[in-house]
């Protein structure tokens, strides 16, 4: 396969698994997205920020471009702990919540909308590119990443693929899954 036909199926399922995210936010309360369940279950609020922000963060290692996650942001959208939570523990993160749902709407489509648009110029020869090289340091060493990645390390197809798009479907599963607890239905058949 050619990385041009990647590329075009890349800008396809990113925009698929956008709508799957602009569904769930436009048929949940943010209390539905606080909803407490039991201790040892991260609310909808955990996946929600969590997802967002690393892709966000994860555009500085893939393009150089700085997060858009800022001061500014924090102070607006209001998170209960600012911090996407990826090394801490489900114990500190059973305790994320959104303080401003609309505004944390706004930076979730601030930074899709960037996604597709770098998707949308994106040079298919650039899927190549290693963005993280052998040996890997601690931190990715132990990543769903470093399992995929080649001989040289990991590629940028390799981080968009697995920071991107399968991060993002397995955070839309656990929100799926987590509607059903706070009485509404899942996204897709």
């Amino acid at each position: 396969m050619s990385n041009q036909l990647v590329v075009d199926s890349l800008q396809r399922r990113m925009k698929a698994m956008h709508s799957l995210y602009h569904d769930a936010t436009s048929t949940m309360t943010v209390e539905q997205v606080n909803h407490f369940e039991r201790e040892g279950v991260v609310p909808i609020a955990f996946c929600l920020f969590h997802i967002v922000n690393m892709i966000d963060a994860s555009f500085m290692l893939m393009t150089g471009a700085m997060p858009i996650w800022n001061d500014d942001w924090a102070s607006r959208v209001q998170m209960s702990i600012n911090d996407h939570g990826k090394h801490r523990t489900v114990d500190e993160m059973v305790n994320q919540r959104i303080g401003n749902y609309p505004e944390f709407i706004a930076y979730m489509n601030e930074v899709f909308t960037r996604t597709e648009k770098w998707l949308e110029t994106l040079d298919p020869a650039e899927l190549d590119r290693v963005v993280i090289p052998r040996p890997f340091p601690p931190q990715i060493a132990s990543t769903y990443s470093a399992r995929v990645a080649g001989e040289a390390g990991v590629t940028l197809l390799d981080a968009t693929e697995c920071w991107i798009y399968q991060h993002g479907l397995r955070h839309m599963g656990e929100i799926e899954h987590a509607r059903g607890l706070v009485g509404l239905q899942g996204m897709t058949s």
